[in-house]
């Protein structure tokens, strides 16, 4: 049965309502056909792993180079896409809205604006501008049924101030963010503390430094989990380890430990 872009956007939704679910990030077409083959009922794009594949910097791609990342997603599977939209491409709350509305047309099911500037002098937006980007996302969003992620990246600069994290994030609730996401949170208290902040609104945690599991984190009241690049580092990680062998020694000991190709020819046929 043909799943369209409306039942991806529905039954996105109606995962945030209970539980806690895993949402994995695939870097492009073949790994998130793998990752829907594995029985993950949904996928959130990643910048830093789609970047490292054209072979650029992590917040050094285009937002065409984005949006046509996030078409090519959408379309190559049957399960949710949510978009990691990094700051909107665009500071301006009015340009944050139109690139917003082209993201929207790729077919995801959701999308997440951050906060942060790029500028480790001055790592986040001023609150006011902040919410009025999410704002403005809201706006652009529409009725589409295009879910909203507030990101609070403060923790990720350096700014460890959990109750400046708690303040933006409720302030992203208000201006319409429908989930909440603060990457970089390391405790169980934290954790726990944000969760508490932003409800009944969902919660994204960031699989990493808490080192958690799917359900200590649904235990704490977390809602979904993402991995960011690690996916994408970790399929890096085995592919530099046996091209530095075989450049540095001459040996190929490390070819042997990749996934078999029977297999994936299996999966994708």
């Amino acid at each position: 049965m043909h799943v369209t872009t409306a039942d991806k956007r529905a039954s996105f939704r109606k995962m945030h309502e209970s539980g806690c679910f895993i949402l994995p990030n695939p870097v492009d077409i073949g790994s998130a056909k793998a990752l829907q083959h594995l029985g993950f009922k949904a996928l959130a794009s990643s910048s830093a792993g789609f970047a490292w594949t054209i072979g650029k910097a992590d917040n050094h791609v285009s937002v065409e180079d984005v949006c046509q990342h996030l078409a090519a997603l959408s379309s190559a599977v049957d399960i949710p896409i949510n978009a990691d939209f990094e700051g909107g491409f665009a500071v301006e709350p009015d340009r944050v809205a139109d690139n917003v509305e082209r993201c929207v047309r790729t077919g995801v099911a959701g999308l997440s604006i951050e906060d942060s500037t790029g500028d480790k002098h001055n790592p986040i937006y001023e609150r006011a501008l902040a919410a009025e980007r999410i704002k403005a996302s809201r706006k652009a969003i529409g009725d589409s049924g295009v879910l909203l992620v507030g990101r609070c990246e403060a923790f990720l600069w350096g700014v460890t101030d959990l109750k400046l994290v708690i303040d933006r994030l409720t302030a992203y609730a208000d201006a319409g963010a429908d989930c909440l996401y603060a990457p970089g949170l390391k405790t169980r208290d934290d954790i726990a503390a944000v969760v508490k902040a932003v409800a009944p609104k969902p919660f994204n945690l960031l699989i990493g430094a808490s080192g958690l599991s799917l359900q200590e984190a649904e235990d704490l009241g977390v809602r979904r989990i993402s991995v960011g690049g690690s996916l994408a580092r970790a399929a890096w990680g085995g592919f530099m380890r046996a091209a530095k062998e075989m450049a540095e020694k001459g040996t190929f000991t490390e070819l042997g430990s990749g996934y078999p190709g029977g297999e994936l020819n299996k999966m994708f046929s």
